[in-house]
């Protein structure tokens, strides 16, 4: 176990070297976050979508949780990237287990996000929004912000090691962002979903990690229960890292 986590350590910090060497990459990444909170949210707090409340304060995690899913979900193609470039290769060469090379990448994807939660955060305390700045509370939006990108990348490299091409990928990585985004509870409650799509919302973990944050961040009661968000992320977390450690060899195949 000792070793598994070394390694899988190893394979993070070689991720986020290549951060390291672009860090305008954060920069660009903050534009959408900071767009939805300045001029769509600002214009729906304006038309009282929620009759208790602030709708900032509502959207806020939302936002962060989307932003976590959009560099998260786009991760795979860094893997047919490295597959193009002969990296891939090299990986499965080394005694280096495949769970521990998906796993590496993924705790990576959720160090990437770590900026944005903080520019998010700073975003939102220029706009009022009531944040809670417990250090549990913030550890806890931490843990779900790191759960939610380890199993969105992980999913996005499942997809990658299908379908093998940038093209197809992209493609594929657009049709699942925002099905994902819309049909959780990140802009509007799930009271106000037609009841088709309450069921979908409440498979898809993004509904999960939106409630657990919005408790954490803005203290409105969690729809599930915090232990209920926490129980299905790191279940499917577990799960889909298993699926890419099987699945990861495939790239190259």
């Amino acid at each position: 176990m000792r070793k598994f986590i070394r390694k899988t350590l190893v394979i993070a910090d070689f991720e986020i070297r290549k951060l390291l060497h672009d860090p305008t990459e954060i920069l660009l990444r903050a534009v959408q976050p900071a767009l939805w909170l300045l001029i769509f949210g600002q214009v729906m707090a304006r038309t009282q979508m929620l009759s208790k409340g602030n709708y900032l304060d509502f959207m806020s995690p939302g936002i962060l949780a989307q932003s976590v899913l959009f560099v998260s979900i786009f991760y795979g193609i860094a893997i047919i990237w490295e597959r193009d470039l002969g990296l891939t290769h090299k990986f499965l060469a080394t005694p280096t287990p495949r769970t521990a090379l998906v796993l590496g990448k993924a705790i990576s994807a959720g160090i990437r996000c770590i900026p944005l939660m903080i520019i998010i955060y700073l975003l939102a305390a220029l706009l009022s929004v009531h944040i809670l700045w417990n250090p549990l509370n913030i550890i806890g939006v931490i843990f779900l912000l790191f759960l939610g990108a380890i199993l969105f990348s992980t999913f996005s490299l499942i997809i990658a090691c299908l379908v093998k091409t940038r093209e197809r990928f992209m493609g594929i990585g657009q049709i699942m962002t925002m099905p994902l985004f819309f049909a959780s509870n990140a802009i509007y409650p799930i009271a106000l979903m037609p009841k088709w799509l309450q069921i979908i919302s409440h498979f898809n973990p993004l509904t999960y990690m939106i409630d657990g944050m919005r408790l954490l961040m803005i203290g409105t009661p969690s729809g599930f229960s915090l232990l209920t968000d926490f129980i299905v992320l790191i279940i499917s977390s577990t799960v889909f890292v298993l699926i890419g450690g099987v699945m990861y060899k495939r790239v190259i195949i």
